[in-house]
């Protein structure tokens, strides 16, 4: 009787938990809400057994799901080699399906194995194109005056040098219009053509780095055919955590010193967090006392270049919801420079300058100079349905650009400004930019394909100012729709399949003179600068590659494909003098859309300690557009400036870059980082030349040693060897070879109980005059930066669980 009792007491308490069950779902991501796949989640609690495991779907939205269990408090566990452990306690009330779960990369030391977060390695290893990756203790530790600068130790990246503050980006010699700046998801659109025009982005606000080298228009569209820059966030604060982090940094040479503080916190999933950096420079130094502009001697007052001081000020705030199924993230952000330009090289006759003004200060920013403001609000949402995991990103821009020059008469301009124009008497130049933007992509795994389809759309409104001509107003809409697939033939070979269509549609105003002009049928006339032009352009872009393993320590990549340009305004309207360069540049309204052909091959090889790469690439360009200098002179706006006007020519180009590291017990490493360009017209008034900016062969040697001491100190060591830049195109002048020195030492320190990190960087070590063939001031044949101690100081002020 008794064993009946108990039969008939467990059948009813059976359907009662099963009358009452639920289920539980979730998502598995990193620091970066990327979607972790092919982790195992285990599960503890009561009324199931002791274990439960459960592998999270493999596809792009890293998902997991458990159903039938009862009412109870239950313990989720994930697990994933190369990260953390991850444990969550859960009380299942109800049907619950927004379990967030963050791994973050772990770091363990295993008898001389470093095991670190995978994702770099696997991110590379997937990507068809020639990647680099670097974190944000990359950026610190080699902390340039801009991002760009600081990138610059990486093979195949350079920057054209402007003054101490700014700097724009080269990739494998390309530049300007032909490297996208992608910042949060959303192209950076400010007045990148322009050589004295540098990067509005903070670099103390950026986290993961992404370079791709070669061309990625079927990603990215237009102006990606040299390659892409894509700045990440910084990961987001950990749930119920709150934070606040200060960093100081100050430079020698020009007395810069500055601070960028971050607050943040997050409760369970909502965030909020905000950014704010000053930084302050004065004007800079080289090792020189006279420099020639032109072949006219300037001597400089303590080896300061006058007037190169500057200052920024950027704010960025961040807020957004991260669920389950739905995330949604705001950016606002506000960057705004101030510089001047060395005032013996802008617009004015060196003999003019009034160098005791000048010379009384070296923090004051006078005339000539440049202020810049830069406005972005971004929206980035994702939103997991099924199998498919969708991501939107909106965004808006503005860029304000002004560049103060005192009035100076070319030509038939008049000798005092009217003040019947309204325009400050100072303004030289202005640059008035609002862009829209809409990226959507949706991520689709399926058996073994990894599909992502997309669509990119941009519009732009461009309005100048200004007492000086050189582009005329224009509006330019893009909009490109791609295809991309990852196939998985084997466990060892991945291949890729991508193609694009774009349309791209710009619209120039006419612009006449504010001033009448004598012209050669005689009498004076308004002339007309710029002429009413609409011009569309379509374009379809492939790529096809192959990822094969047929090692485990040997990695290979071949990668073929087309990308393409649209011309921008003032390669097609230009008509002006650049006081940078005192010419006069012409533009050219029937020039077609830049297309390009490239084949990149990529091969790594890790073994023993050992880790080698070499990724040699070939270009082909049918029509590339370049500034041709010519014969003629301007007799209407400047004393006979020389035209240069905008032409189109077959170019062939081919390089590569070598990286070799080896370890060196459990505490050193040496590196050799090498890169190689060839580039040569074949066609066109400069068939056999070069193309402009083209970087020389150079070679980085370095040594680390990083000890396994508590604080993780490290001292490195670095020798660039720079080749001397033969192959040129008139004007630019051929560049000496050299060879400079870098030092770098820091760690961690506690002090009353805070991990306060410190790094010190002495760049130019040994005070070493030579010019970068890149740089902005190289026409003008002036060194590059001497001596330079660089300290920083990183402070988390607070960093825990909120109550």
């Amino acid at each position: 009787m008794k064993f009946v009792i108990n039969i008939l007491i467990g059948l009813l308490c059976t359907g009662a938990v099963q009358g009452q069950s639920f289920s539980l779902a979730g998502r598995v991501t990193d620091s970066l809400d990327h979607p972790i796949a092919e982790a195992n989640v285990v599960l503890h609690g009561p009324g199931v057994p002791a274990r439960i495991v459960a592998t999270v779907n493999a596809d792009m939205g890293g998902e997991f799901s458990f159903s039938g269990l009862p009412r109870g408090n239950y313990r989720v566990v994930v697990e994933k080699k190369g990260y953390r452990e991850q444990q969550v306690a859960v009380p299942l009330t109800g049907d619950l399906r927004d379990v967030a779960i963050v791994l973050y990369g772990e770091v363990r030391l295993l008898d001389e194995v470093l095991v670190v977060d995978n994702h770099v390695v696997r991110r590379k290893q997937e990507e068809s194109l020639n990647l680099e990756v670097v974190g944000k203790d990359f950026v610190y530790r080699n902390l340039g005056g801009s991002l760009m600068k600081t990138l610059e130790r990486l093979p195949g990246v350079q920057t054209i040098g402007i003054g101490s503050g700014q700097s724009k980006p080269l990739i494998r010699g390309l530049g300007f219009n032909r490297v996208v700046v992608v910042d949060r998801g959303i192209k950076h659109e400010g007045q990148q053509w322009g050589s004295d025009h540098g990067l509005e982005l903070d670099q103390f606000a950026a986290g993961e780095v992404e370079l791709i080298k070669g061309a990625a228009s079927f990603v990215y569209g237009s102006d990606a055919i040299g390659g892409a820059i894509d700045v990440k966030p910084e990961a987001l604060p950990a749930p119920h955590t709150r934070a606040v982090s200060v960093d100081l940094v100050g430079r020698s040479n020009n007395l810069s010193y500055g601070t960028s503080v971050r607050v943040g916190g997050r409760g369970d999933k909502w965030f909020a967090e905000a950014r704010f950096t000053y930084l302050r420079y004065g004007d800079y130094r080289v090792p020189a006392d006279t420099v020639y502009v032109y072949d006219y001697a300037v001597p400089l007052n303590g080896q300061h270049l006058r007037n190169t001081a500057g200052r920024e000020t950027d704010v960025h705030f961040t807020t957004g919801y991260l669920g389950g199924r739905f995330n949604s993230i705001l950016y606002v952000s506000n960057t705004f420079h101030k510089a001047g330009f060395f005032a013996n090289a802008h617009g004015l006759e060196p003999r003019r300058v009034d160098t005791d003004l000048h010379d009384r200060s070296a923090r004051d920013i006078q005339l000539p100079g440049q202020q810049v403001n830069h406005f972005k609000l971004i929206s980035r949402n994702a939103l997991h349905v099924g199998e498919h995991h969708i991501e939107a990103e909106l965004g808006f821009q503005r860029n304000f650009r002004q560049e103060h020059s005192p009035y100076v008469n070319h030509g038939y301009m008049p000798s005092v400004l009217p003040d019947t124009l309204r325009i400050p008497a100072t303004l030289e130049r202005q640059f008035d930019k609002q862009v829209y933007s809409l990226n959507v992509k949706d991520y689709l795994e399926r058996g073994r394909h990894q599909l992502t389809v997309g669509l990119n759309t941009e519009h732009q409104r461009n309005n100048i100012g200004g007492w000086t001509f050189l582009v005329p107003s224009f509006e330019q809409s893009t909009l490109g729709v791609f295809a991309y697939d990852r196939f998985r033939l084997t466990d060892r070979v991945l291949l890729h399949g991508a193609v694009r269509f774009d349309h791209g549609s710009l619209r120039m105003q006419e612009y006449r003179d504010w001033f009448p002009s004598d012209v050669p049928e005689g009498g004076q006339a308004y002339l007309v600068r710029a002429a009413d032009l609409h011009r569309r352009f379509n374009s379809i872009v492939w790529s096809v590659g192959i990822n094969y393993e047929p090692f485990e320590n040997l990695s290979l990549k071949a990668n073929v494909g087309k990308s393409f340009r649209m011309p921008i305004a003032k390669e097609l309207s230009a008509n002006g003098v650049n006081y940078h360069y005192f010419g006069y540049e012409r533009g050219n309204p029937s020039l077609s859309a830049e297309r390009s052909y490239q084949a990149d091959v990529s091969a790594t090889w890790t073994a023993a300690g050992w880790y080698i790469q070499v990724s040699p690439f070939y270009n082909y360009f049918p029509n590339y557009i370049y500034l041709n200098p010519t014969a003629s002179f301007d007799h209407f706006y400047g004393a006979g400036n020389q035209v240069f006007e905008y032409a189109e020519s077959r170019v062939m180009r081919y390089g590569g870059e070598v990286q070799v590291s080896r370890k060196l017990g459990r505490s050193f490493k040496a590196e050799v980082l090498g890169e190689y360009l060839f580039s040569k017209q074949l066609s066109g008034a400069k068939s056999g030349f070069s193309l402009p900016f083209a970087p020389p062969p150079s070679l980085l040697i370095g040594l680390s040693w990083s000890p396994h001491f508590p604080g993780s100190p490290f001292v490195g060591v670095d020798h660039r060897l720079v080749a001397a830049q033969d192959r040129i195109v008139p004007p630019e002048k051929k560049t000496p070879g050299y060879g400079v020195m870098a030092l770098r030492a820091g760690g961690t320190a506690t002090l009353a109980g805070v991990p306060v990190q410190l790094n010190v960087q002495v760049q130019n070590l040994l005070n070493t005059r030579y010019m970068d063939h890149a740089s902005f001031y190289r026409l003008i044949e002036l060194p590059e930066m001497g001596r330079n101690i660089v300290l920083s100081l990183r402070i988390p002020v607070i960093n825990k669980k909120n109550d």
